[in-house]
């Protein structure tokens, strides 16, 4: 777990993640999560707001979601997402849409996203594993002054250079998506004060990646993060 001015994020394995602030942050108190994905744990939070990037089963996955929902929580995602959110999550409060380059409010979290895509990871010629007109998201939580960057499922794309995030969440396993090379010219256009490896852990990917990755950003702080089963 990284504690960051009293903001705490867990690792919950491949781009799957836990948040919580607390009122120092200038915001209520607030549990998120990004992208559940095989979440077993009874024990954890139930939340306040999920968010899904897009509608693969490893990022918008009903039980895992259905484990940490309450009549409460608030589902947010591109449209893609919404007949699985709908159909498939049996508790929630409501769905909010949340398209490429569009910003939402919700109990008193800013939330924002920019596309998420790939440009040269294809699973046939010419056809990408994650389309641009998909409408898939990275996403961008303004947290009081801390913002955390969440990139989906992409590639380096132009649409990241300076965000200055203060903490970015990438991910470094290839194939589908930025390995750890690409991920190091990513960090260096994208800019955080702190980057943090994902898409590796619950079978995807290998964790050394992680290792990799840091190695090769040695002016950056890249915090590996033990998975939370």
């Amino acid at each position: 777990m990284l504690e960051y001015k009293n903001i705490k994020i867990r690792w919950l394995g491949h781009d799957s993640f836990l948040i919580q602030t607390n009122k120092s942050t200038g915001n209520n108190e607030i549990t998120i999560y990004l992208d559940p994905y095989e979440i077993s744990r009874k024990d954890f939070p139930k939340a306040d707001i999920v968010i899904t990037s897009h509608e693969h089963f490893d990022h918008c996955h009903p039980d895992s979601i259905n484990l940490i929902s309450a009549s409460s929580t608030i589902l947010v995602g591109p449209p893609i997402t919404h007949d699985t959110l709908r159909n498939k999550v049996k508790t929630k409060k409501e769905i909010i849409s949340l398209s490429p380059n569009e910003t939402i409010n919700i109990k008193g979290i800013k939330i924002s996203a920019i596309p998420a895509y790939n440009t040269h990871r294809f699973r046939a010629p010419g056809k990408p594993f994650h389309p641009k007109d998909s409408g898939h998201i990275g996403t961008i939580l303004h947290l009081g002054e801390i913002t955390i960057y969440h990139s989906g499922d992409t590639d380096k794309i132009t649409e990241m250079e300076n965000l200055r995030p203060t903490i970015a969440l990438l991910p470094v396993s290839g194939t589908y998506v930025m390995d750890a090379q690409e991920c190091a010219e990513a960090v260096k256009i994208i800019n955080p004060e702190i980057v943090i490896p994902m898409h590796v852990g619950r079978g995807i990917g290998s964790l050394d990646a992680r290792f990799e990755l840091r190695d090769l950003l040695p002016s950056y702080r890249v915090e590996i993060l033990d998975l939370e089963e």
